[in-house]
């Protein structure tokens, strides 16, 4: 089972949801040789329910995962904390649902939960939680007190990380984890389709639940694969979501773009440029 451990469900947190970018989204994950992927969405994101009520309805549930089009997706979400720094968590929906909608108080910056009390929140559900990306810039992780860098269950060996400064990424995410004995894991941090695969986790066994893949993480059955053009990818990515969030800024329809639908640009774009004209008059 190749999975992929901290990915993105939308081009970006600030824009609508599209049921139609995410469909293309889980497509293009399959065709880059992924079995499974976590969606750990950003948990102040616009529209997370209704992401999360679209990939349920078009899915078979198979224990703790939905099955959507052939791709196993484990419910997540990404979570930001006082000190600075992202934190990843893995679960049933039910629970992943409930907790975002419990940190609807805290999802603005300034109000962000420091992490020793949104692990004890955590620790009221089934999930496990991760430190993502521990060492980019702006992060703080690894400056948390030893005892609740313990209270971490894994860490996040980060595509985009590693794409930029691979050696250091990989030293340093390896040695947090070996010193606290916690797996490290691989997670491209898409949220654009190109990066798919720039990272992936392999493991013998498929799982279905969220304590059966931790188990198999603990007990290091699995290996990290970091493709030879992750960079090539990564920066590919980065162009064309800056580009598809311009076009998005500029009243286009960056869906329709990627899925080739002339017509409908066409549309958009003289009905932008009536918009333009008359704002001039």
């Amino acid at each position: 089972m190749y999975i992929d451990f901290h990915t993105h469900g939308k081009l970006a947190k600030k824009l609508p949801f599209s049921e139609e970018y995410t469909h293309w989204l889980f497509s293009e994950a399959r065709q880059a040789g992924l079995d499974a992927l976590c969606l750990t969405e950003h948990f102040n994101t616009l529209g997370f329910d209704r992401l999360y009520r679209f990939i349920a309805k078009h899915s078979e549930r198979e224990g703790d995962t939905l099955i959507f089009d052939g791709l196993r997706i484990f419910p997540g979400m990404e979570t930001d904390i006082a000190e600075g720094g992202h934190i990843l968590s893995i679960g049933p929906m039910e629970a992943i649902l409930e907790l975002n909608r419990r940190l609807e108080p805290h999802k603005e910056k300034g109000h962000f939960l420091p992490f020793q009390e949104l692990r004890d929140l955590f620790d009221q559900y089934p999930v496990i939680v991760g430190g993502a990306h521990p060492f980019r810039e702006g992060g703080h992780i690894p400056e948390l007190p030893e005892e609740q860098l313990a209270r971490f269950d894994f860490f996040d060996l980060n595509g985009k990380d590693v794409a930029e400064h691979r050696m250091r990424t990989e030293r340093l995410t390896y040695h947090l984890g070996e010193s606290l004995h916690k797996p490290v894991v691989g997670g491209s941090d898409t949220h654009q389709a190109v990066q798919y695969g720039c990272i992936r986790t392999r493991f013998e066994k498929t799982c279905t639940t969220v304590p059966e893949l931790y188990e198999e993480m603990q007990s290091g059955n699995y290996e990290i694969a970091i493709s030879d053009q992750a960079a090539f990818q990564v920066k590919t990515a980065n162009l064309l979501k800056r580009a598809l969030k311009e076009i998005h800024a500029l009243g286009g329809d960056y869906v329709a773009l990627l899925m080739g639908k002339e017509s409908e640009i066409s549309g958009n774009a003289l009905n932008f440029k009536e918009r333009k004209r008359r704002n001039a008059s």
